[in-house]
Formats: C-alpha cells, structure tokens, sequence
C-alpha cells in the first residue's frame, strides 16, 4: 500500500529541512577552519570539491540500491553518517582528515536529498509532481538558507565547536524523524524498479536534456558562492555581512517562490516554464557584473534565484516522470549527478576565466554555460509536449 502523502509529508519535509539547516551551518565557517588547520588555497578548493565529487561518484550506485532495497533505508542511514561526520569535525587535526569528513558527508548526500525526492515521486499522485516538488525543495532551500546565518551567529558567539554540534544534532533528528515516523514504500511497488539500471536512464534523451539543465543552473550558483564576496569585496566595497544578507535574502525568497512555481508546473508546458527560467538566470549572471553597489547587486541576484527556483518544480516534476518508467531512486540519482558535475566543473572554468580576463568575467562565463545547458536541454527534450 502506497502512504498517503499528506500524512507522510510533514515529517519528511521536516527531517530535510533540519538536515539542510544542519548543513548550511558549516557553509560559512569551512573556510575558516581549513586555513586554521594550515590548508593553502588549493587545499580549500579541493575540500570543498571533494563533496561535490564523492557524491556524484556513488550517486547511481545510491540510486540502485534505494530502488532495490528502499528509499527510507537508504536515506536513514545517510542522515545517520551525516550526524556522525558532523560530529567528527570537531575532532579534525589535520587537512587530511578534514578532506576525509568531506569526502564522508558527499557520500551520506547522495543517499539525502535525491532519495527524499524519490521517495516523495514514489507516492505523488499524477499530475501534482510540480506541486509537491515545489514544496519539497521549498524545505531545501528554507534550510540551506538559514544554515549559514545561524552558524555565523553560533561560531560568533559560542564558538566553532558550538557550530559543528549544532549540525550534528540537527542531523540527529533528522534520521530519528525518518528512522521511525517515515513508512516504507511496500514492496510489490517497489519490485518494478528491481530492473532500474543506470545504463537505462542514460539512454533516455530526456534524462540527458535533465542532466545537463541541472549541471547548467548548480553550475551558475556555485560560481556566485565562490565569486560574490570577492567581487563584492573588491569592486563593491560590500563587508562579508551585507553578502551573507544578500545570499541568505534571495534564497529565503526562492525557497516561498517555488511553493507557487511548483502549481504552475502542474498546469502549464514545464518544457517552455524550464527554458524561461534559464533565459532569466541568463539575463541577471550578465548583469551581475554591471551592478553599483548593494541594491543593483540583490536584485540581480534576486532575478537569479527567481527563476531557479521557476525552474526546479518543472524540472524535478519530469523527472518523475521518468523515474515512473525505470526506477525513481536511479532517476533521481541521475539528476542529482548533473548538479555535481556543474558544481565541481563549473567553478573551475570560472575561476580559470577569472585569472585570465578579471573577476567579472567569471559571472559571464556563467551566462554561457547555462545558455549551453539550456539548449542542450532544449535539443535533447524536443520531441516531448510537455
């Protein structure tokens, strides 16, 4: 018997939400504590890539393994390593065993959030995929959003420490919440994904088009968190507070968004809502670098996350669509994929552009690279209506 989502929902939604909260914590603050540790720049860089390629590397092996043996299981026990490498940083002596706790929490994020929306795909009625999706990652971007806050005014105040415990509680009751209240999909539904298979998701054009749009957008945000307090410090004169406002603003704001785009989703063409919003993220990466001051800069960065967060509910509602024909676990796995492929491959290219023709170069680049992803996705979904 399938759950019934609006009974299930509040208590998914709130374990991702406070593993989110928990793991925004730490964005602020990793910097930080790697330089303290004696990481030069390269070594930072690489920390922070670690996650993104960790989680892409065994991403499909998570996505098989959900469809198998069940999403609550697989997404239990990453909610549980995240709890207990959030822990684990507070013991951390070296660069080396902060790259390894990095490495830990990128392999528990692949078995977090694309299970958690596979596992709510698993049991949206038909026709409300952009509804539900847009609710769900309403909690993803509410807990990124605030995490970053909460953890600058923890290590502020009560110190580093206080920050790393504060994402391993939240992480705690994250698992406790989907350990023991969430129900598992019964098992005749999941025996018709027994046949899910990486191989098969990649051969359909329309993953491939999902693929490449995720890797476009995750790409373009990456490169505004490595590049914003630099080109805000820089040529703007912004202290780190007014960008951590900035970021956190424009977030929240796309967090209540998306419990609207979500409907539109159900509604409307998602392949014509897909494509606006990335000509909306195209439009304000290119006049990022045009912006004077603070409030041309939120804006812009407004439009931004504005149509990302247009995007995503259309987005996330095809893929489920697909995961309905060969396993919602590997679909979700694969979509997943794209975002880190954008967010290890993207800031790089930026950065090189970056050093090669200045600072605001690398919020151009970003115009391009969504462009490519957004007409690859165009070129790969043509024969689909909707």
């Amino acid at each position: 018997m399938t759950p019934n989502i609006k009974a299930v929902f509040p208590v998914l939604g709130l374990s991702i939400f406070s593993s989110m909260l928990g793991l925004g914590i730490i964005a602020p603050l990793l910097p930080i504590y790697a330089e303290n540790l004696g990481a030069s720049g390269f070594w930072v860089g690489v920390i922070f890539a670690g996650y993104a390629i960790s989680r892409t590397i065994l991403q499909p092996f998570a996505g098989r393994l959900s469809d198998r043996r069940g999403k609550k299981l697989v997404m239990s026990v990453g909610l549980f390593i995240f709890a207990l490498s959030s822990f684990a940083y507070v013991l951390a002596d070296s660069v080396a065993v902060l790259l390894v706790i990095r490495l830990l929490q990128g392999a528990a994020a692949c078995m977090v959030q694309p299970m958690a929306q596979a596992y709510l795909g698993d049991i949206t009625p038909a026709g409300e995929e952009g509804k539900w999706m847009g609710i769900l990652n309403t909690t993803f971007f509410a807990g990124w959003g605030g995490g970053p806050l909460m953890g600058g005014l923890l290590a502020q105040y009560f110190g580093m420490d206080a920050a790393f415990y504060a994402m391993g509680g939240l992480n705690c009751l994250a698992f406790l919440g989907a350990a023991l209240f969430l129900p598992e999909i019964s098992r005749g539904r999941r025996m018709t994904e027994e046949r899910s298979s990486f191989r098969e998701a990649m051969a359909s054009r329309r993953t491939r088009g999902l693929f490449s749009l995720n890797m476009g957008i995750s790409g373009s945000r990456a490169i505004v968190l490595s590049f914003l307090p630099i080109f805000g410090a820089v040529f703007l004169g912004l202290r780190p507070s007014f960008i951590g406002t900035i970021l956190t603003v424009v977030v929240i704001g796309a967090a209540v968004i998306q419990l609207y785009t979500g409907r539109l989703a159900d509604r409307f063409n998602r392949r014509l809502i897909v494509v606006t919003g990335g000509l909306g993220v195209v439009l304000a990466m290119a006049l990022v670098p045009s912006a004077g001051g603070f409030w041309p800069l939120l804006v812009f960065l407004a439009i931004s996350t504005g149509a990302d967060a247009v995007i995503l509910p259309s987005a996330t509602a095809m893929v489920v669509e697909e995961g309905r024909k060969y396993g919602m676990g590997m679909a979700m796995a694969v979509f997943s994929m794209g975002m880190g492929a954008g967010q290890s491959i993207a800031p790089i290219l930026a950065g090189a552009v970056a050093d090669w023709l200045g600072v605001r170069a690398a919020f151009y680049f970003s115009a391009v690279f969504v462009v490519l992803c957004t007409l690859t996705f165009v070129l790969f979904t043509r024969r689909s209506s909707r």
